[in-house]
């Protein structure tokens, strides 16, 4: 969707931003923010990626990295899981894992990493060495449905949920064995809705994202071909999923939610639209599982022109800023457009609604998924198209400080999960 220049506001974007300290411009009256601690110990990230012609990629699969404390340094790469590619022209190593490991997740105790194949219709797990921090393949499961793009370990930790994209999508659910491997699918939710009115994004039902309410008890479901976010329950004990009544929040036509955050502490959430950038927040009752739109802001600058769609959403630990990145042009076969891709910072207000901080260039293009390490100080952006990845660092409250630059390179990155 094309955005048309506006006037400027009171806001930094790029180079300026990063450089002056973000949440320095008049757009904020926040209290004093604690100033940055030096992360003190090496973590483990794991990056996932696209690994298919089809998808214009170059990736190996996934990439385990050694990050080593503090704001600086280069990653190490510590190990590839080679990924299959699709293509017959080249050979395929027998220990290859399916295409399109594009999303992973972490269980909570870390010992065990899952990812989902895009354009496949098959998930994985892996062990994670305690020493090393490095991967090895359980095993793998043919869901029988296409292209999941995105997982979620429930609270008990028995159940992995799966969102699967292609129309008409759906959410299935996996078990997790005691070896961390997987069964076979256990439940299967099917999402009601007609096709929204965008003729090749909204074919129908697109569960894009899946994650838990802070209380554990509620599963929301963004599903960009619906202009719905669904919120279901899941039987700890069954593994069956259920919508909860009234099942779901109604967005705008061709919003295309995407992504959705809960603040960690107040009662919002904050879901980033793909086919408008935008940011829509909700007011969020944990007791009765509903979701009720009260803001909309777009994700991008008002500066910006030409095509944008935006992707990932995350709130600050602090609760004090919430993050959404914007690719530019106008797919995933472009090769950008004209301004930079960007991540907006957004103060969030008493109300739970969003205040605009400013944006800073990612340094690449195409960010498909950023995220704060566990830390807390540290938010790595991966630039899918330009086969890098970009840190900057944060204060105590969540405030971006400074560039940190490119942290490693490693082809079509799709998703990061931290160890440590």
């Amino acid at each position: 969707m094309s955005h048309p220049s506006s006037t400027r506001r009171s806001v930094l974007v790029g180079a300026a931003a990063a450089g002056a300290g973000i949440a320095g411009t008049a757009a904020t009256a926040s209290a004093a923010v604690p100033r940055a601690r030096h992360p003190r110990r090496d973590l483990i990230a794991y990056v996932g990626s696209r690994t298919t012609r089809q998808r214009n990629a170059r990736g190996a699969g996934i990439t385990v990295w050694r990050v080593p404390a503090g704001h600086g340094g280069p990653w190490e790469l510590l190990q590839t899981v080679t990924a299959d590619d699709n293509d017959p022209t080249t050979p395929t190593p027998a220990d290859a894992v399916p295409v399109n490991p594009s999303f992973v997740v972490l269980s909570d105790d870390q010992r065990f990493l899952y990812a989902v194949h895009g354009d496949s219709t098959k998930v994985s797990a892996f062990a994670v060495d305690p020493r090393s921090g490095t991967l090895s393949l359980l095993d793998t499961v043919d869901c029988g449905r296409p292209n999941p793009v995105h997982l979620a370990i429930d609270p008990s930790g028995r159940w992995l949920v799966v969102a699967f994209l292609t129309a008409p999508g759906a959410v299935l659910v996996l078990p997790r064995n005691a070896d961390g491997s997987l069964g076979a699918v256990t439940s299967t939710l099917e999402l009601p809705g007609t096709p929204g009115p965008h003729k090749t994004q909204q074919l129908g039902p697109n569960p894009h994202h899946v994650v838990f309410d802070p209380t554990g008890r509620w599963l929301a479901v963004a599903d960009r071909g619906v202009d719905r976010v669904f919120v279901a329950a899941l039987d700890a004990t069954t593994g069956a999923l259920s919508l909860n009544d009234p099942g779901w929040a109604q967005v705008r036509e061709i919003e295309g939610p995407r992504h959705i955050a809960f603040h960690p502490h107040r009662p919002h959430a904050y879901l980033v639209n793909e086919l408008r950038s935008t940011v829509t927040t909700f007011d969020w009752n944990s007791s009765a599982g509903t979701l009720e739109a009260t803001q909309v802001v777009p994700s991008h600058a008002p500066t910006f022109v030409g095509d944008t769609r935006g992707a990932e959403i995350a709130v600050s630990p602090s609760g004090r800023y919430v993050y959404a990145s914007n690719r530019s042009g106008a797919g995933d076969n472009t090769p950008g457009g004209p301004d930079p891709d960007t991540i907006g910072v957004f103060e969030v207000r008493r109300s739970g609604h969003l205040e605009p901080v400013g944006w800073v260039s990612t340094e690449g293009i195409r960010p498909r998924f950023f995220g704060v390490d566990p830390t807390g100080h540290r938010l790595f952006v991966a630039n899918e198209v330009t086969d890098t990845v970009v840190g900057f660092s944060l204060d105590g409250g969540g405030r971006v400080l400074r560039r940190m630059g490119v942290v490693a390179r490693t082809a079509s990155p799709t998703t990061i999960a931290w160890r440590g």
